[in-house]
């Protein structure tokens, strides 16, 4: 029998609801068969224990061997990442009470810390004499209380945080990733990349 060409295509990282892990979840394949492509998909390739760790690292090698111990006339391709980390998340962890105060915690840190950072940034660079000296410069009287530089500098700034973090409220101005959003993949990248390197050190990868 003609050996068939079997295409996997892996992510770097996963999660699963299940402890029960298929090769589905963890890589997409494709083949012309479609009977050989469903049973492939249903492979089951890690299970998760309750008391084990919920983080485990497989090696696509074991997913080759699996499918080809599953199907042997067939011929994979491996067109992803070589190695999977799979995260398995309780379903029922964030909901309730717990997640709203999580949301509000991080709120307050984020808003008083914001403006924290502003208030000792401004006052560490004396804004408030650099708009004096320009306001009676221009003006030629010192200015008493609020004064248009103050209130055109606080509305600049308002708008300029906007226009850098690419949000207003929970609308998107710009189809293009907020650099937080781009520090944020960054990071997972990198932790992605670190897990993976200490599993294989450590000869905890699923090979």
């Amino acid at each position: 029998m003609e050996n068939k060409t079997v295409y996997l295509k892996c992510e770097r990282n996963v999660e699963v609801k299940e402890p029960d892990v298929f090769l589905a979840d963890v890589g997409t394949v494709r083949c012309s068969d479609t009977v050989l492509d469903a049973r492939l998909k249903a492979i089951k390739v890690h299970h998760f224990g309750k008391e084990g760790a919920k983080r485990c690292v497989i090696s696509t090698l074991k997913l080759v061997e699996l499918m080809e111990k599953e199907c042997q006339n067939i011929s994979v391709q491996i067109v992803g990442e070589t190695d999977v980390l799979v995260e398995w998340i309780s379903v029922g962890r964030h909901k309730g009470w717990q997640q709203w105060l999580r949301a509000a915690l991080v709120c307050l840190v984020s808003f008083f810390g914001t403006a924290f950072t502003i208030m000792a940034y401004h006052n560490d660079v004396g804004i408030n004499e650099v708009f004096t000296l320009l306001y009676t410069m221009v003006m030629n009287r010192e200015p008493q209380g609020l004064n248009i530089l103050e209130a055109a500098y606080s509305i600049g700034l308002a708008a300029g945080i906007i226009l850098f973090f690419n949000h207003v409220g929970g609308r998107r101005l710009t189809k293009d990733p907020t650099p937080i959003e781009v520090s944020i993949r960054k990071y997972e990248e990198d932790v992605d990349k670190a897990l993976i390197a200490q599993a294989g050190r450590e000869g905890k990868e699923e090979e």
